[in-house]
């Protein structure tokens, strides 16, 4: 490649009719366009050879105006209302100044692998307020079911200036514990009866929240809103927390009636005083990029590896030996192993 074309390489990205400059990519963000944003995040998202490297510079020069925005992951037991939760959550705050931005993790279609929920149908009323973005995301089948570029993209979204940034998560499992790694703050929420449901659920996914909140708690509804808050509090009571210092507890509100939500945010600001202060909110931003640099560096070199030109033209081969039994599993991945290694001697790409 010659000077020019890398040149020319690193100074667009390009799209279906129009040609963005990373330049006027970062330009837009750092004065708050969503417009630009998006373009930037379906840069980050891109499955293209060549948008990796241009992602990267992106975020290199994004990277000095990271760091001020405060991190909420929020999950939920199925029938929480957690998109009910979160827009009106989400209104309130930009009511107080605030500017929002929501990372919806959804499931992706087994057959389309595109967005299955659309949040921004789902937070139409927030998607709409010109204080907050909302970003619905596919997990492209990854682990967990939180998208890959998520970290990246929260870094874009403080780049722009949002001051609160939401992670919301498809539901229980794993993709908690991921999210958990890029988050200051995680709220589990819960239902009524929620008692009886948590035996089922792993005690993990409880540990891993600095508050539970039980949601619903309105109407005839309220009595027991009250009883499974005062069950979980209980369960809390003999679980590690899951901040250092913080002693997790749970809390009721209603998101329909817009009740509670004023005092999980005093609880929020209080946990992210106490945190700062006591010196562990630094220390988990610290651990959490030590943990992102070792999961992407896993990504990047089993990107590396499949993109190369060996590995792509021997696995079709390779894969029917092992389908039809010619060839065990782990001789198959041996084999393939094998050809990358004698690849990267001979210096071939």
């Amino acid at each position: 490649m010659t000077e020019h074309q890398s040149g020319r390489k690193k100074r667009f990205v390009k799209r279906k009719k129009n040609t963005v400059s990373v330049s006027e990519l970062k330009s837009g963000i750092l004065d708050g366009d969503r417009s630009s944003l998006a373009k930037a995040i379906t840069l980050i998202e891109s499955n293209a050879e060549g948008h990796y490297m241009l992602a990267q510079e992106l975020l290199q020069e994004l990277l000095p105006h990271t760091g001020n925005s405060f991190r909420i992951g929020i999950t939920g037991v199925p029938g929480a209302g957690k998109s009910t939760f979160i827009e009106q959550f989400g209104e309130m705050l930009c009511e107080e100044g605030l500017r929002v931005a929501v990372l919806a993790i959804d499931p992706s279609s087994s057959i389309s692998g595109g967005s299955i929920l659309g949040d921004k149908t789902r937070m139409e009323q927030l998607s709409k307020n010109p204080r907050a973005f909302v970003r619905p995301s596919p997990t492209a089948g990854t682990l967990g079911g939180v998208h890959r570029k998520t970290n990246e993209t929260l870094l874009l979204c403080e780049a722009a200036g949002y001051d609160l940034i939401i992670i919301e998560t498809v539901g229980v499992g794993q993709s908690e514990v991921m999210v958990r790694q890029m988050v200051d703050f995680f709220l589990l929420l819960v239902i009524t009866g929620a008692g009886d449901e948590l035996q089922g659920m792993k005690k993990g996914i409880m540990e891993l929240a600095d508050v539970l909140l039980v949601n619903k708690a309105d109407g005839e509804n309220k009595p027991l809103a009250e009883k499974t808050r005062r069950e979980l509090n209980q369960i809390l009571h003999f679980l590690i927390p899951a901040t250092k210092g913080w002693s997790s507890k749970a809390y009721t509100c209603s998101a329909l009636k817009n009740e509670g939500l004023k005092e999980l945010w005093d609880v929020i600001l209080q946990f992210e005083k106490q945190t700062k202060e006591q010196g562990v909110f630094e220390e988990r931003r610290l651990g959490q990029r030590q943990e992102w640099f070792h999961t992407m560096l896993k990504e990047r070199i089993l990107s590396d590896f499949f993109f190369h030109k060996n590995i792509k033209s021997s696995l079709p081969h390779i894969e029917n030996r092992v389908k039809e039994g010619e060839f065990t599993t782990s001789q198959g991945v041996e084999e393939l192993l094998k050809r990358y290694k004698e690849a990267l001697l001979d210096g071939n790409s």
